[in-house]
């Protein structure tokens, strides 16, 4: 049931990036839920394999080049999933940091109930 929460709450922050970021699109709510899917592949196959050949420039950037691999990963997704739109590399990155604040807000808020329960 944990899985089935997260994915729910990472297509519903796609859905408020979406609301944000001038540029980026969502069809519906299904169309979330698809992202939101692949966005947790990606997550778990490319992106540790992406941080480790960009080490370096994530050591001298301080971790911010991150960000141009998550907005890398959005154009990507925006490619492969039909009604989800990114306009521009600009707008990617805006995305990425928005959907990042977001995460980590919800990691927050959710981790804290969990440990009051």
């Amino acid at each position: 049931m944990l899985i089935l929460g997260k994915w729910v709450l990472n297509a519903l922050a796609f859905l408020v990036v979406a609301n944000i970021v001038p540029g980026i699109h969502i069809a519906s709510f299904w169309t979330a839920l698809v992202v939101a899917l692949l966005w947790g592949v990606i997550g778990v196959t490319l992106k540790p394999l992406l941080i480790i050949l960009t080490l370096p420039v994530n050591i001298l950037t301080l971790g911010l080049f991150t960000f141009v691999i998550n907005g890398f990963f959005l154009m990507l997704l925006a490619k492969i999933v039909e009604g989800f739109e990114v306009n521009g590399f600009g707008a990617a990155i805006l995305g990425a940091l928005v959907l990042s604040l977001l995460h980590w807000f919800l990691h927050a808020v959710f981790r804290k109930a969990a440990l009051s329960e």
